[in-house]
């Protein structure tokens, strides 16, 4: 008997995103069993083992997948920047924007004046979208702060929001994501700053999981990204790249150099720098909002990609400038739909690959025994509905380490 399993839940089929278990690695009439916070048993039911669980719940046949994981956000910031939307609209672009004094620094303004109370207020508007969609993981930069008691703050209010709400947490310290107005025409001045100073202070603080930077021609160059990255190396902190967006400046090939968990982006990223990244089990994360909220032409090689065996992943994107979106199921259409995705593919890059962007493979991404027990119950007939719909959201419960933690169906009666 096997009475020691805290939950059983049955009446369900599972896209289980195990790779190479057929499409979505999907089990009929499934059932799992949860038991001090991870999958204790998943398969067919008709396989269940003789069980006395403290506790069956019936999920109404609907399917079940992994907890969604945001690979990449920036959802701790001040203000907005809906003026900015308009004047791409009229024509500007970007980088024009972002030479106009708007862009990231125009952020960095309102992040700044903004106190932690009004950081962690705004960041659960936006993190409680994304939980209503099924995600229980989510990754969140700093990088508009530029200055050390900024980016603390920032990455202080990250911390909160995993003690807020239930959901696991990766904090990234970007702080090599713009130039800020003080070190203007001082860039080198600047990546100096980051390396001897900042990265040391927020890592003794127990506030850093991963380091990014921004490596494009409005930001840092692949040589001043390099010394980010040997710091990082020096403190033991992985390492991701904002990269190959605008344009190819190399900082693929530099990521891959470092064995980074991911490089993000990558509407220009060359056939070299795709090579660069076969074999190295670093994931290329596809941001599919920025795509679309700049107007972007050049989609991302991944034809190129899927040849040379790397790994995709989908993310949100959500910040205040370039991707505006609280929805990552929303990307999952995006991504299809503007760059050749299947809908299985969408969906990998939201929880398996999702979660080896984050190097948190071991625990989440997939529904295998062993594994830390979040799922999310959507009322749909085929997975491929989570990539199909625009709008509506049919997550009716999310699971986090075995416990409800949202129940829509409930909510509504």
């Amino acid at each position: 008997m096997r009475g020691d399993w805290d939950t059983l839940w049955v009446n369900c089929h599972a896209a289980t995103m195990t790779a190479g278990g057929g499409a979505y690695g999907a089990i009929d009439d499934a059932a799992i069993a949860t038991r001090g916070g991870r999958i204790a048993w998943i398969g067919a039911r008709r396989d269940l083992p003789e069980c006395a669980p403290a506790r069956t719940v019936d999920l109404g046949g609907h399917w079940i997948t992994p907890g969604l994981v945001d690979c990449h956000t920036h959802l701790v910031y001040g203000g907005n920047r809906a003026r900015e939307f308009e004047m791409r609209l009229e024509g500007a672009s970007y980088e024009d924007v972002a030479r106009a004094g708007g862009g990231i620094v125009a952020t960095v303004r309102a992040t700044r004046a903004a106190g932690e109370a009004e950081l962690l207020e705004s960041a659960l508007k936006r993190l409680d979208a994304l939980r209503a969609e099924g995600v229980t993981v989510v990754e969140i930069k700093s990088g508009y702060g530029l200055d050390l008691e900024t980016e603390r703050r920032m990455l202080k209010v990250a911390r909160t929001l995993a003690e807020r709400r239930p959901v696991t947490v990766r904090a990234t310290c970007l702080a090599a994501h713009a130039l800020p107005p003080e070190y203007h025409g001082r860039s080198d001045a600047y990546i100096d700053l980051v390396w001897r100073t900042m990265l040391p202070a927020l890592a003794a603080d127990g506030l850093v999981d991963a380091v990014d930077a921004f490596c494009e021609r409005i930001a840092f160059s692949a040589g001043q990204v390099e010394r980010v990255f040997e710091a990082a190396r020096g403190l033991a902190l992985p390492v991701k790249l904002h990269t190959e967006q605008l344009s190819d400046q190399g900082g693929t090939q530099l990521a891959a150099r470092f064995g980074a968990l991911s490089v993000d982006h990558l509407e220009y990223v060359s056939e070299a720098g795709v090579r660069a990244l076969a074999g190295t089990g670093t994931v290329a994360v596809l941001l599919p909002g920025a795509f679309y909220t700049l107007g972007e032409t050049h989609v991302p090689p991944v034809e190129s990609l899927r040849a040379h065996g790397v790994p995709i992943a989908l993310a949100s994107d959500a910040n205040p400038g370039t991707s505006p979106a609280c929805s990552l199921r929303l990307m999952l259409n995006m991504a299809c739909r503007f760059f050749g995705l299947t809908p299985e593919e969408a969906l990998a890059g939201v929880t398996r690959e999702g979660a080896r962007a984050l190097g948190l493979e071991k625990h989440y991404g997939t529904l295998e025994t062993g594994k830390i027990g979040d799922f999310a119950v959507w009322d749909i007939e085929h997975p491929a509905e989570l990539a199909y719909w625009l709008g509506g959201n049919p997550c009716v419960r999310v699971v986090r380490s075995g416990a409800i933690v949202l129940d829509a169906v409930r909510h509504l009666q």
